[in-house]
């Protein structure tokens, strides 16, 4: 009896110190989570990649914790209505939201949205993130952004720059790459990125920077030429390419992501218990070949960084609005 009463009384030291250094030590609170089905709501209409990333990561969360989790795709408003529904629901953790870097970018050139998208709506964990590509038309007589951007200092405003709409990404990237290259281009919005694309490599415009996913179709056949990666650091997707930092543009970073959200007000521990499982399966092997597939890298976060995610990624974007001379509307 004494034997045992030492063992439980260690036990007890070991979880008390465990929880003291922020392991994770099961707790009644999240034993009993999930209880029930869940909804994952898309702001965006099914078979992007935003729809692709929550399923994956929906269906994964669903054979861990043997509940269903059912998505439910709101598209409208460039994502806003899914976004809203999520900020008004019960901060429990049973409705969450799957989106992408597309949801501060909105955030950030709305004039008026019925929540605060800084402080309505919290992270819970990051699935991946991509680096977009710069492609430019073969008849732009460049071999790499240096002289992209030599070119471009000596025809200030000849070269235009392509994207699937004012206030997307394929704009603010432009803008910002410009704006840390010291150059001057033209912005050319497309109704989609299909059309963008199709321009580029026509010649109908010199450049656009998108995802790969894109731009690689159109690179057989030097239809276009690939200059750059945008990640700061050299991307292991594409190991041939070098970054547009290293090549004139310092500090030129810009990466598409996907995360999950929940709304404000969930308790921490509920928020850690959802964080971990989100990690873990962000971090195996089998979520890695479909991150391979979609040509993303696996991403998270740690704990500080996922919390002030949202409200660092809008002021970046309003920054990023700003160079891009885009008003909130």
């Amino acid at each position: 009896m004494k034997t045992n009463s030492s063992a439980m009384q260690l036990s007890a030291v070991i979880a008390t110190a465990a929880l003291c250094a922020g392991l994770s030590v099961p707790v009644a609170a999240q034993s009993d989570f999930p209880a029930k089905n869940l909804q994952m709501v898309v702001p965006y209409t099914a078979g992007g990649s935003a729809d692709a990333m929550s399923r994956a990561i929906a269906q994964r969360l669903s054979a861990a914790w043997g509940k269903n989790i059912v998505i439910d795709n709101r598209a409208g408003a460039s994502g806003m209505i899914g976004a809203e529904l999520v900020a008004k629901a019960e901060p429990d953790g049973y409705t969450l939201l799957g989106t992408t870097s597309s949801y501060p970018a909105t955030a950030a050139t709305r004039a008026k949205l019925p929540f605060d998208p800084t402080k309505a709506i919290v992270a819970v964990g990051t699935i991946a993130r991509a680096p977009m590509l710069v492609a430019v038309h073969p008849s732009v007589p460049v071999k790499n952004i240096k002289e992209l951007i030599a070119l471009a200092k000596k025809n200030p405003g000849k070269f235009n720059y392509g994207s699937s709409g004012t206030g997307g990404n394929n704009h603010f990237s432009g803008a910002l790459f410009a704006a840390a290259a010291g150059i001057k281009m033209v912005h050319v919005p497309y109704k989609g990125i299909s059309l963008a694309v199709t321009a580029v490599a026509s010649g109908e415009i010199e450049i656009l920077i998108s995802s790969s996913s894109a731009l690689l179709p159109i690179t057989q056949g030097n239809r276009v030429r690939i200059l750059g990666v945008t990640s700061l650091e050299k991307s292991a997707m594409f190991p041939d390419v070098p970054t547009v930092a290293s090549q004139g543009a310092p500090g030129y970073e810009y990466q598409l992501w996907w995360g999950i959200f929940a709304p404000a007000g969930l308790p921490a521990d509920r928020l850690a218990f959802i964080t971990a499982a989100i990690n873990k399966i962000v971090a195996s092997g089998d979520m890695k070949k479909f991150l391979d597939a979609q040509g993303a890298e696996p991403w998270t976060l740690p704990a500080a960084k996922l919390a002030t995610l949202l409200p660092d990624e809008i002021a970046r974007y309003k920054k990023a609005a700003q160079i891009a001379g885009i008003k909130p509307q």
